[in-house]
């Protein structure tokens, strides 16, 4: 506990620290400037009537797990509203595309005391719920002196994460006693959970396998499609920094067998894509850049796909799939995803964030690992040359991703109890079911 003090005082102490870091980020772009006052925890919206459930998902990847589960609470609490929290950009703008009526955006305060107790004073949830991972301490303890139930849902824990956390015991214990309840999405996250002082755990699974397959704008696609033709194709998705080379390393290398592939490319921030653009430029390749209306043409080696909202778009055009995020360490990024469209995947060694999914779709026949540029060539090479091959893999994706729905209704039950207080007589007994 002495911890959890030292922390709390430190981030007063901090203040101006805080404050210049904020402002750096924001001339860096990686702040909203017109939304800028939020993380102070100033709204920048009015707090509708009645209900409301705060959800707070700490990026892109833990907003779109999110949204399934806030359709349903919608659904079957007609009279409840939503808060939904992130602290990105990116996830902003996701949101902003995708978030269903009586829902709201705001980016999540910066773990200051004030700030936050500033934001929850105007919100005043009556339930929050906390998506995946992220655990700031005056958050979470500011939320619990108010009195208001939290629980952790799709709660996951890195190898990595639980051994950083095992070192602070006294500031994790207490911050997860203060949850009524832990969903998790594993029995193997649900035991580090519990490890590290979690009470009540309950293994529901992963809300991914229930996230809708991503949205495809039918008139881009045909013009896309178009464009294309019969052109082989492939697609490295949600790149991270070191990847955008081996990606390249493995175009180098296909070209020799297949002088007109495609490589479509999106990066995971689109913020990076002219970085990315000058380094395939510096290497050669033909490049056209969908942010600035580039036409594919005959000659064009790599489509930069540097938009928003538009992956889903990508899936469908592409029957390969490299998913990022895994070459490097950063933990993988939704191998769901592409699987939703049929895709025959490939990933690399780094998938602790979706370990379990990237187990089951190797077992399923429909995901091959890769270690670096000249392995993922290869694979590439061989699904290209290989009808089948990549039919049995894509079908063997889709396959498992749909097995798999069925989780947020577990959720939804195992949030009974908090849901039932929020609920009007002929709610009740719906949100029980």
């Amino acid at each position: 506990m002495a911890a959890l003090l030292l922390y709390r005082a430190a981030t007063e102490l901090a203040a101006p620290a805080v404050a210049a870091l904020l402002l750096w980020r924001r001339l860096r772009g990686k702040e909203d400037a017109a939304r800028f006052a939020e993380r102070r925890g100033i709204a920048s919206l009015s707090r509708p009537s009645g209900a409301l459930v705060w959800v707070h998902a700490a990026s892109v990847g833990e907003a779109q797990s999110a949204l399934a589960l806030i359709e349903r609470l919608l659904a079957i609490l007609p009279s409840v509203s939503v808060v939904v929290t992130t602290g990105t950009v990116t996830s902003a703008a996701l949101l902003a595309e995708r978030l269903p009526e009586r829902t709201f955006h705001q980016y999540v305060p910066v773990d200051r005391r004030h700030w936050v107790r500033r934001f929850l004073a105007h919100w005043q949830p009556a339930l929050a719920l906390w998506i995946e991972s992220e655990l700031w301490p005056n958050l979470v303890l500011e939320t619990a002196v108010r009195g208001i139930p939290m629980v952790l849902v799709n709660a996951r824990m890195s190898e990595r994460s639980f051994a950083n956390w095992r070192r602070w015991p006294g500031i994790v214990s207490p911050l997860l006693e203060r949850f009524r309840r832990v969903l998790a999405q594993s029995e193997v996250d649900g035991a580090r959970y519990r490890s590290l002082g979690a009470a009540d755990v309950v293994v529901t699974g992963s809300l991914k396998y229930d996230a809708a397959t991503l949205p495809v704008d039918a008139r881009e696609l045909a013009t896309l499609a178009a464009a294309i033709g019969a052109r082989p194709r492939w697609l490295a998705a949600s790149t991270h920094p070191g990847e955008e080379m081996a990606v390249a390393d493995a175009l180098r290398r296909l070209k020799e067998r297949h002088p007109g592939l495609l490589t479509i490319l999106v990066p995971r921030h689109p913020a990076r894509a002219e970085d990315v653009r000058g380094l395939y430029s510096s290497l050669g390749l033909a490049l056209a850049q969908r942010s600035q209306k580039e036409a594919i043409a005959a000659g064009t080696d790599v489509y930069l796909a540097d938009t928003m909202g538009e992956l889903g778009l990508f899936f469908r055009l592409s029957p390969i799939v490299f998913m990022g995020g895994s070459l490097v360490p950063h933990g993988g990024q939704n191998l769901l995803e592409p699987a939703r469209f049929g895709c025959a995947l490939l990933h690399g060694p780094h998938v602790e964030n979706f370990r379990a999914i990237a187990a089951e779709l190797a077992a399923a026949g429909a995901a091959e690992e890769v270690r670096d540029a000249a392995s993922l060539a290869a694979a590439v090479e061989a699904l290209l040359a290989d009808d089948a091959l990549r039919a049995r893999r894509g079908a063997a994706a889709k396959r498992v991703a749909e097995a798999g729905r069925g989780v947020l209704d577990a959720v939804i039950a195992a949030l009974a109890d908090e849901l039932a207080p929020l609920a009007g007589p002929r709610e009740a007994g719906i949100a029980r079911a």
